[in-house]
């Protein structure tokens, strides 16, 4: 076999493994958007035959049996006045060695109302595993850890009311930044040619960009940034709310996003609209793309004590301009809205009435896919390798984010630190950074004591959902810059008020690297928190200001015991307003400032508070990623890791 025939080979099993982690996200993801609706005989076909499922104490075995166990519990859903909304996110994914088995941690909740009067929220931890079967990747076995329950009218607790202990990750420190081991022996032989790689190769970054784009629009909805939402369409926009009506051209884009509020967030407003179970399928000629989520908005007003929740599901559509992807058709179904105070009990305001559920993305079968070649001379094989990690990067980044989470609830020090490259730098809550892995790790311990150990347990926990990401890979696949959600949600024995709910941040400004074959995180930034949940039952639109004359919140005691390299006052105006900053520190109902680490995916536009590089760069230059030999990915409109002109629309 000559040297290029076995480096095709090579090719074509390494894409095929990347498929194949992409494949099981979405199958996971998949059971998310199906379950929403009810569909439970199409949510049990998403399971392997011989299937478990293991839900705290209760085990069903079987597909058969499995479509029968979720009809029972979901009896509800689907019905009007109902809610059904699961998530389940953050996912952490291994695929085994000989491609044809793969596990995943996720963090999951549960929004329930049966529309009579009963809801309730739960929520814990899958370790699920999946398999290969009939050529798609379906569930084998979904394990899921109670973590949190409670009806909503008294709120959550710990499930069972007791302790909660940690739940034995599948993984180990060492394999977290390699979501895709080595494969072992010669690859099989393959019938697809170089140009048939290029495509698959090319749908995966191309997913990979419009996932940025659906993200990215979501924290700009966040902020009512109206402005740079425009900018992210291409020519005869539309925005389709059902039951609403249909708005086209940029004007059309204004006034739709105006329904919730004129351009930017003031005093007590929130807005929050998190991005769930994200599934995105590119068409095959590469032009198009579609997008579909879940979405949970978080509303509130506290001058007029006013909170909500809405749910709803989009499916947008996606067009590409030469090598740019642009936003085209935003189509929303709202499924419910609520009262925060009164909850979704009795149905809060049904949006659903005589709609049918937005048309499904096929999820099955995608790993292995065929696509039309391209015409040209053959493609280097070399360089599409190059561009194949450019999009392995994407889930490497997404483990180590995700670990970090996992690491921080359970309070793994050694784990959470051992996470950063050798010369990578961590902020401290209300305190500065630390640089270098000793430094994290007993920065943590001077702050909340050694490691737990595995078989201990906790009274309370504030986990870290890191959501929504935000991955911009640099050229040669061996660095990446991130930007993740915070999503807090709290739990303890007992509800506790100011400590029991939800609480919103935003990580603005990670990186990541490649180091020695595995990812790495190369710099992490906690913005925090953007608002709070005084009361359970008053949510966070009860929070109140501080006196007038109040001093500020205390900084970090590590300041004194433990100090950091840097601390947040040297960094001047970037950490102004936050807690152990410069300044008078915001807390909500006020509004802190939100950073963003990328200009406008589409126009270039500057957002108002731009700090490209990772946070303490400005005052230490060696704390940056070129400083060592990696590349700065762009930050801007860009394709295949470099920069674009922003784009100029036909017409």
């Amino acid at each position: 076999m000559t040297g290029r025939a076995e480096a095709l080979h090579e090719l074509a099993r390494d894409v095929e493994r990347v498929e194949s982690v992409r494949e099981v996200k979405d199958v996971q993801r998949a059971y998310a958007h199906l379950a929403q609706f009810g569909l439970w005989d199409a949510v049990a076909a998403l399971f392997a035959e011989d299937a478990t499922v293991r839900w705290g104490e209760h085990t069903v075995t079987g597909r058969a049996a499995i479509a029968r166990w979720l009809a029972e519990r979901g009896v509800a859903a689907g019905r009007p006045g109902a809610l059904y909304t699961e998530v389940v996110e953050q996912p952490l994914v291994h695929l085994s060695v000989d491609g044809r088995t793969a596990a995943c941690r996720w963090n999951g909740m549960r929004f329930l109302g049966d529309g009579a009067g009963e809801a309730r929220i739960d929520a814990g931890i899958h370790e699920n595993t999946y398999v290969r079967e009939d050529g798609r990747w379906r569930i084998a076995t979904l394990h899921f850890h109670p973590m949190y329950e409670g009806d909503y009218a008294t709120g959550w607790t710990n499930a069972g009311g007791a302790e909660l202990p940690i739940v034995t990750p599948h993984f180990t420190l060492e394999e977290v930044g390699i979501p895709i081991p080595p494969p072992a022996g010669p690859a099989p032989r393959t019938g697809a040619t170089a140009s048939e790689l290029a495509r698959r190769i090319d749908r995966l970054i191309d997913e990979d960009a419009v996932r940025n784009l659906q993200n990215a629009y979501g924290y700009y909805v966040d902020r009512r940034m109206w402005t740079d939402v425009v900018d992210l369409f291409g020519s005869d926009p539309v925005v389709r709310i059902d039951g609403v009506g249909e708005y086209r051209g940029a004007d059309g884009v204004r006034r739709a996003m105006e329904r919730m509020g004129p351009e930017g967030i003031t005093h007590g407003q929130l807005n929050e609209r998190p991005v769930f179970d994200l599934i995105v399928d590119v068409g095959p000629d590469g032009r198009e793309a579609l997008a579909r989520g879940i979405e949970i908005g978080m509303l509130g007003d506290t001058h007029r004590r006013a909170g909500a929740w809405e749910f709803s599901v989009f499916r947008n559509r996606f067009v590409k301009y030469g090598s740019l992807w642009t936003l085209q058709e935003v189509h929303v179904t709202p499924l419910l809205a609520a009262d925060y105070a009164e909850g979704w009990g009795k149905g809060g305001t049904f949006a659903r009435a005589e709609r049918e559920a937005p048309d499904f993305l096929e999820v099955a079968g995608r790993a292995g896919r065929s696509a039309a070649a391209g015409g040209g001379e053959p493609p280097d094989l070399a360089d599409l390798r190059r561009r194949l990690a450019r999009s392995h990067a994407y889930d490497g980044v997404e483990n180590v984010s995700a670990a970090y989470g996992y690491y921080l609830d359970d309070f793994q020090w050694p784990e959470m630190a051992g996470l950063f490259a050798e010369h990578g730098n961590k902020q401290s809550p209300f305190a500065g950074y630390y640089v270098g892995i000793d430094r994290i790790m007993h920065a943590a311990t001077a702050f909340w004591g050694g490691p737990r150990a595995a078989d201990s347990l906790r009274a309370r926990i504030s986990f870290h959902w890191r959501t929504q990401p935000v991955v911009l890979v640099s050229h040669d696949g061996r660095s990446a810059t991130l930007r993740t959600r915070l999503f807090q949600p709290r739990t303890a024995t007992t509800v506790i008020p100011g400590f029991t709910g939800i609480a919103g941040g935003m990580y603005p400004n990670d990186q990541a690297v490649l180091e020695d074959g595995s990812w790495k995180l190369w710099s992490l930034t906690i913005d925090e928190h953007y608002f709070d949940s005084p009361d359970w039952h008053g949510g966070w639109a009860c929070a109140e200001d501080r006196p007038e004359g109040a001093p500020n919140p205390p900084p970090s005691k590590l300041l004194d015991v433990y100090p950091p390299d840097i601390t947040l006052t040297e960094l001047g105006e970037r950490e102004e307003g936050f807690r152990g900053g410069t300044g008078r520190t915001l807390v909500w109902p006020e509004v802190l400032p939100m950073w963003f680490h990328y200009r406008n995916p589409v126009s270039g536009r500057v957002p108002q508070r731009y700090w490209p590089d990772c946070v303490p760069s400005e005052l230490r230059p060696d704390t940056r990623m070129t400083a060592h030999g990696y590349q700065m990915p762009p930050d801007g409109p860009s394709a295949d890791g470099l920069e674009l002109p922003a784009l100029d629309l036909p017409g």
